[in-house]
């Protein structure tokens, strides 16, 4: 390992990606989501693997949760966005249709293992089209290693209680979101 950069091999990566299909789909189960909606995700490679956040960037572990998350996201119509680290800003990776189609403007930068992080560079070689942009406002998110995802989700995020809590060694946190009620006392919701 130098830099922070493992080439180390991840003992049980087929736990992982069960976690991560579990994770997903316990979100899912409690969220009112619609076809093409944008889940948000953020993860460290270093705290799945269970060391200190930015010290274990591993690309064998990355590739693994973002083709996972990936590929459950296609099956359910719903588009992955994958948060870089901070070095980047937390600038996020989606295909250049969705960040056309919802008005997100593009950014020029390409991640990579320690600028951006293992997870957001899998994405950008997974992603068709893939490209950066600054900012979103997501229905859904998953926080994996606790890297802060809810600044890219929309204004009335709820947290969501799954019974998977970690992929990994890593902490996970759910959120859903939904529309603000305005209006007070004399308003009717829907």
């Amino acid at each position: 390992m130098a830099n922070g950069i493992s080439d180390e091999k991840y003992k049980d990566m087929e736990l992982i990606k069960k976690q991560a299909i579990s994770v997903l789909n316990e979100l899912l189960e409690q969220s009112v989501y619609e076809e093409g909606d944008l889940l948000v995700v953020g993860c460290s490679s270093s705290e799945i693997a269970g060391k200190k956040l930015g010290t274990f960037s591993s690309e064998e572990v990355g590739y693994a949760v973002a083709s996972t998350i990936y590929e459950e996201c296609k099956k359910h119509g719903i588009h992955m966005a994958a948060q870089c680290c901070e070095h980047l800003n937390r600038a996020l990776i989606i295909e250049k249709s969705v960040a056309k189609e919802r008005g997100y403007e593009r950014v020029c930068v390409v991640p990579k293992l320690k600028a951006g992080g293992s997870f957001a560079t899998a994405a950008y070689g997974i992603l068709p089209d893939a490209v950066a942009v600054e900012h979103i406002k997501a229905e859904l998110g998953i926080d994996i290693g606790d890297v802060m995802v809810g600044m890219h989700l929309k204004d009335v995020a709820v947290p969501v209680r799954i019974d998977t809590k970690k992929i990994g060694s890593a902490h996970v946190v759910c959120a859903k979101t939904r529309p603000k009620l305005i209006g007070g006392e004399r308003a009717e919701y829907c």
